[in-house]
């Protein structure tokens, strides 16, 4: 793998929940070795308000976040990205753009905490229990050691956590 940071994309279908909160996490705690985005197949243009109180919360900046499309990401003179994974498993079973540079791929699906419909309470704890569960996920990310690990280990790596 290239020295770090590494650039990670983080997909979902929407942008606007899980790979926003993906991104937010791995920015703030991958501490400079990451560089994480996020980008959806269909994305609705505007960030959930739940996905920023839920960051703020954690101690977590949202500046700047915003919802765009993987397109950008595609597109030519984009960064090359080194990670991409899917958070929801819509975006996991979509036919992805072709990515220049073979990224490590896996799939980390996360229920949708802006399909539950409800109180805001029930809204807000759908947020948390996604917040807690990317959170750790990237943890466990953040603690491989990268620069051992071939591409193909960090493949299978990547595709554990996604189901821990």
């Amino acid at each position: 793998m290239a020295n770090a940071p590494y650039n990670v994309l983080f997909l979902c279908t929407g942008n606007s929940a899980r790979s926003i909160l993906a991104e937010v996490m791995l920015n703030h705690l991958g501490k400079g070795r990451f560089k994480a985005h996020s980008a959806g197949s269909h994305p609705n243009g505007k960030v959930n308000p739940f996905s920023l109180e839920t960051l703020a919360a954690m101690g977590m900046p949202t500046n700047g976040v915003r919802s765009k499309s993987w397109d950008e990401f595609a597109a030519p003179g984009a960064a090359p990205i080194d990670f991409i994974i899917t958070v929801c498993d819509n975006a996991a079973g979509e036919v992805c753009p072709i990515w220049p540079g073979k990224p490590v791929t896996a799939h980390w699906g996360v229920e949708d905490p802006a399909a539950v419909a409800g109180s805001d309470e029930q809204r807000r704890a759908a947020f948390w229990n996604a917040a807690h569960v990317l959170k750790r996920r990237i943890e466990l990310f953040l603690a491989l050691p990268m620069a051992k690990l071939d591409a193909q280990s960090l493949r299978a790596r990547l595709r554990e956590i996604g189901t821990s």
